[in-house]
């Protein structure tokens, strides 16, 4: 059952969103060649609980940190570790959330770790653009289909693949709601978009093929062929107008000709 947002709920969906936005836009600044993913999730964890909320990941299903943090081959649910040190041309994915009064927000981005190849610089930036793509049709009179299809277009037309094992989802007083948002299928599918649906929209993409393989942490979920994989989120309201993005800070999300974006909050993007 899709759980449609009070106006209440979504205040507060967007006070544990900024949170999550405000770590998203900083990163860059701490992600740099020497340091390991724990101290991603070092960083991660102190900022959330120095803000009075809860890690989103921390202990959901039982999974160790409050960051998700996935270098190079790996899609999503990398495990932080002290010993897995960053190197020049990595490219990390960085997947948090908060909990704030019982609701969550959901996000994720893809770094560079110092200078990185073309390739790799095409894939973060395709991953971005698809979920702007996905984003134009986030509005009423449209489905979910849609938006997947839209994701789908955009990557494959760019040579890279989508990958179906994950998937986005809905979210609100639990992190992982109603409906799955795949990133790929036909257009004119799936449930009518309807204002005060919530939905965490992810794409997670590889430079080549889309079979998943799932290391022995059971939780770590890589490429099964080795090649790179990218991941870009928001949790993203469905308006009576536009789309509105919770996990943007003012104008730094979408990028540039891709969309607009008009600040209606500190923590909210409408695009």
């Amino acid at each position: 059952m899709i759980v449609i947002k009070t106006d209440e709920e979504l205040g507060i969906m967007a006070l544990a969103a900024s949170v999550t936005a405000e770590m998203l836009r900083d990163l860059p600044g701490i992600i740099k060649p020497g340091i390991s993913t724990k101290d991603i999730d070092d960083y991660v964890e102190a900022y959330i609980l120095q803000s009075d909320m809860l890690p989103a990941f921390k202990g959901y299903g039982g999974f160790p940190a409050s960051a998700c943090v996935s270098v190079n081959e790996e899609i999503v649910h990398g495990i932080p570790a002290a010993n897995k040190i960053l190197r020049e041309g990595d490219i990390v994915s960085v997947d948090l959330g908060t909990i704030y009064k019982e609701y969550y927000s959901d996000a994720a981005r893809t770094y560079p770790v110092g200078r990185i190849d073309a390739q790799a610089q095409k894939l973060i930036r395709i991953t971005e653009e698809s979920f702007f793509q996905g984003l134009e049709f986030c509005r009423i009179g449209y489905r979910l289909g849609d938006v997947s299809h839209a994701i789908q277009k955009h990557v494959e037309e760019a040579g890279f693949s989508v990958i179906r094992d994950y998937v986005g989802h809905g979210i609100g007083r639990n992190l992982h709601e109603d409906p799955q948002i795949p990133n790929y299928g036909r257009p004119d599918r799936g449930p009518k978009l309807v204002p005060g649906m919530v939905l965490a929209i992810e794409p997670m993409i590889a430079a080549g093929d889309f079979e998943v393989e799932v290391l022995l942490d059971n939780w770590t979920a890589v490429t099964a062929d080795g090649s790179l994989a990218a991941h870009y989120e928001n949790t993203v309201v469905i308006t009576q107008d536009e789309p509105l993005l919770l996990t943007c800070l003012d104008r730094d999300c979408p990028p540039t000709g891709i969309a607009d974006a008009t600040g209606q909050r500190r923590n909210a993007v409408h695009v």
